[in-house]
């Protein structure tokens, strides 16, 4: 046993000191016996807590110190008696059911889910270590991640694929390079479990700060106490567990991709599926010109999802309530989509990984539309015009080895035509990649992808890029 290691260290140490060799037989022989009891002691609380350990469902149980050796000679000390501190075990939530597939961004590992469930493929402990006094532990996680990349032309953001970003019309064909760390990010998890179940806090940043220098942003803050989560953070609107695994940040701008705050409940049923109930705050993103959007009602989220050995599906609605205020007048209207998506993982290890969306009034929880005033249009007369909005994106990876991997990936993204609309505004995109990873630790990865994507405008106008990007990312903890 792991626990007598140090208790024959001391027996033989105690043996050999200079102090043991200056007394009679017959005082070695009562030390030596009064040793035997005291390894007899611990023999015999190791075996007990052993016990207690292997019993399912036992509660920690702190380890009491052993009595202590007193050498002939030696008075009795006359220091208090140190109080023992109880141990408090890590609390480790479920497995989860999903198979693991790999994912260079880690975007999974952020996201909240039902009893805290574990991510695929983790196991949940690395890394953790006690706060001294208390039954929580911390985990201090995250990675550096380098990018570098090469644009046959002007792609609109540097540092990101973003569709409907890319600029439209001649361009001079002239190609440039960019090289940043701005995805690096550092991750504070903590866990403990209290009277109404296991509590959950992460707080997480990347550099994606505003002003396109290294500024501070903000990604998670957020606790789940039970099935109960407040603070700000992923939609409920999106599935985490549906991406592809892209080197490019943005990833396909057709999926949901808001980061928000919100309250929502989880509601485990049996079989592996489970509902979601969420009221989150994404403010109306409206294209006026004399006024300015109102936010009037928090948006409802209801998801439906099932979970199994071979991957997962998950529906999911969307209702909102749009509001404006202008010179001209005042107008609302409701809003809301529909988002389905799911992976699936065969044998050899090789995935697949899908989603369709699509409402009216959505924009702001799409990747690609979110922040540019596509949710809705003001008219001439004042009233407010909702957009349609639609999406598809699907992903396929494959595993070459234990070290290198492949995925490929497209989607496309569309806005209804309206003449409310500026001609420059967006109408539609496509976006591809495929990429080559490898991965000899799980510490440390290099890749190397190609993009390619497309936008069109509202008046046909359009335009196109390609992009070659490789990154170099270190783990913290992994």
């Amino acid at each position: 046993m792991r626990y007598m290691v140090p208790a024959m260290c001391v027996i033989a140490a105690l043996a050999a000191s200079p102090a043991g060799a200056q007394v009679t037989d017959d005082e070695r022989d009562a030390e030596i016996a009064r040793l035997r009891e005291t390894v007899d002691l611990l023999v015999r609380r190791i075996e007990v807590l052993e016990a207690e350990r292997a019993a399912p469902g036992a509660p920690p149980v702190a380890a009491s110190p052993p009595a202590p050796v007193v050498s002939p000679g030696t008075p009795p000390s006359t220091a208090p008696p140190v109080a023992a501190t109880a141990a408090v075990a890590m609390p480790v939530p479920e497995e989860s059911p999903l198979p693991a597939h790999p994912s260079f961004s880690e975007d999974e590992q952020g996201g909240a889910r039902a009893d805290s469930e574990l991510d695929p493929g983790d196991d949940g402990q690395e890394g953790f270590f006690p706060v001294r006094g208390t039954s929580t532990w911390l985990r201090l996680g995250g990675y550096a991640k380098l990018d570098a990349m090469y644009d046959s032309d002007d792609a609109g953001d540097r540092d990101q694929f973003i569709t409907s970003t890319l600029p439209a019309g001649e361009q001079s064909g002239d190609g440039s390079f960019n090289m940043h760390a701005r995805q690096t990010r550092f991750t504070i998890e903590a866990r403990r479990q209290t009277d109404y179940g296991g509590l959950r806090f992460v707080l997480q940043n990347d550099f994606y700060g505003p002003g396109g220098s290294y500024g501070y942003n903000l990604r998670h803050a957020w606790g789940q106490l039970g099935n109960t989560y407040v603070g700000y953070g992923f939609s409920a609107f999106l599935d985490l567990d549906s991406g592809p695994d892209t080197l490019d940040f943005a990833g396909p701008g057709a999926m949901p991709f808001a980061r928000l705050a919100s309250i929502r409940q989880y509601v485990p049923l049996a079989g592996g599926n489970q509902l979601v109930v969420a009221a989150e705050h994404a403010p109306p993103e409206i294209t006026a010109g004399d006024g300015a959007a109102r936010t009037t009602a928090p948006n409802l989220v209801l998801a439906a999802r099932h979970e199994g050995g071979s991957g997962h599906v998950q529906a999911g609605a969307l209702l909102r309530q749009l509001a404006y205020r202008g010179d001209s007048g005042s107008d609302e209207a409701m809003a809301g989509g529909l988002a389905i998506s799911g992976a699936w993982t065969a044998d050899a290890g090789s995935y697949v990984t899908w989603g369709l969306v699509g409402g009216r009034g959505i924009a702001a929880y799409v990747g690609d539309l979110g922040g540019i005033g596509l949710d809705a249009v003001v008219d001439d007369d004042g009233s407010l015009e909702v957009l349609d909005e639609w999406g598809v994106w699907i992903g396929y990876g494959h595993p070459w080895s234990a070290h290198w991997r492949s995925t490929v990936t497209w989607g496309r993204l569309g806005l209804e035509h309206n003449e409310g609309l500026a001609a420059d505004a967006f109408r539609r995109s496509d976006y591809a990649a495929a990429n080559l990873v490898y991965s000899p630790l799980p510490s440390w990865s290099w890749g190397l992808e190609l993009l390619y994507g497309k936008l069109e405008r509202q008046d046909g106008g359009d335009g196109d890029a390609f992009r070659l990007q490789t990154s170099l990312k270190y783990d913290f903890i992994k």
